[in-house]
């Protein structure tokens, strides 16, 4: 299944700016057996003075470009194909909490998958007790690590609702959780705290979700904007598995991934720098289709 990415983001400023720097990731991973990059397309308008391409410690594409001169806005257009891969029928190879504490307690790698990286606390990411009892009210330590993550994602799905104006960018997650209501970074960032309190590895993902319903379905959450959900690490049998609380599902193929942190700030779309004053206004627009 080939599936057609539109990404555009735009900034406009109050005043004029200059001497930009930023960094972008929102290009697709490769991942291998579920999804590859078949081409792409990245503009960035005005032209900038420098532009260059890397990867970063969890194996994400980035592009960094800098504006020298001043400029009335910033724009970002993406366009690319993504081959995704039928995935593998499910089965839960997982071990119960207790004995996934004593698996990832005998590892020593540190490299970007290692799930020590992903216990916690981050910038973004900090020990709540609200979060923690909400998961110990709904854990069962009898029953598999996977189970407990899909219990924990369908439960915080039922108690949270989707808002779109409940929160920024910037909301904590003990703010949103405390309201119950936010969009897909504040589900994502409240999950992976929960699941962390449980001694249960958890990152963000960022990404890209169709947007049209599958026929008969219904539309889901988050498909105007880049998405968000949860990678947990449930043992050396099963690895990571991938959940999205804000539509209470495991993740398939209409999941598309761009980014794997350990929380937002790591798989930010956009970051950086600039000499301006007054305000800035930002917006985003996306359009995932199948093509193939």
């Amino acid at each position: 299944m080939i599936y057609s990415i539109r990404l555009t983001i735009a900034h406009k400023y109050d005043q004029p700016a200059a001497n930009s720097r930023h960094l972008i990731r929102v290009l697709p991973r490769i991942v291998r057996g579920r999804q590859s990059l078949t081409t792409h397309l990245l503009e960035i308008f005005p032209e900038p003075d420098s532009r260059s391409e890397a990867v970063d410690f969890f194996g994400n594409k980035t592009t960094s470009c800098t504006h020298r001169d001043y400029h009335a806005e910033m724009s970002i257009r993406l366009s690319c194909h993504v081959d995704m891969m039928s995935p593998q029928p499910w089965q839960d190879l997982t071990p119960d909490v207790a004995q996934l504490r004593v698996e990832y307690g005998r590892l020593t790698d540190l490299g970007p998958e290692s799930p020590l990286h992903f216990l916690g606390p981050t910038k973004r990411l900090s020990p709540d007790q609200s979060m923690a009892q909400f998961a110990q009210d709904v854990f069962d330590p009898k029953d598999s690590t996977a189970a407990n993550v899909i219990r924990i994602g369908r439960a915080l799905h039922d108690a949270m609702t989707f808002d779109a104006t409940a929160t920024t960018v910037d909301t904590d997650a003990s703010d949103a959780f405390r309201q119950k209501r936010g969009v897909c970074q504040d589900f994502t960032h409240i999950m992976i705290i929960a699941l962390q309190a449980l001694g249960i590895p958890a990152g963000y993902v960022s990404g890209y979700l169709r947007t049209l319903p599958p026929e008969g379905g219904v539309k889901l959450e988050g498909v105007d904007a880049m998405h968000a959900w949860v990678r947990a690490w449930c043992g050396p049998d099963q690895g990571w598995i991938e959940y999205d609380p804000t539509n209470a599902t495991l993740v398939g193929t209409d999941h598309i991934v761009a980014g794997y942190g350990r929380d937002y700030s790591d798989v930010s779309p956009v970051r950086g720098h600039l000499r301006s004053s007054g305000g800035q206004k930002n917006t985003q627009g996306v359009d995932v289709a199948i093509v193939g």
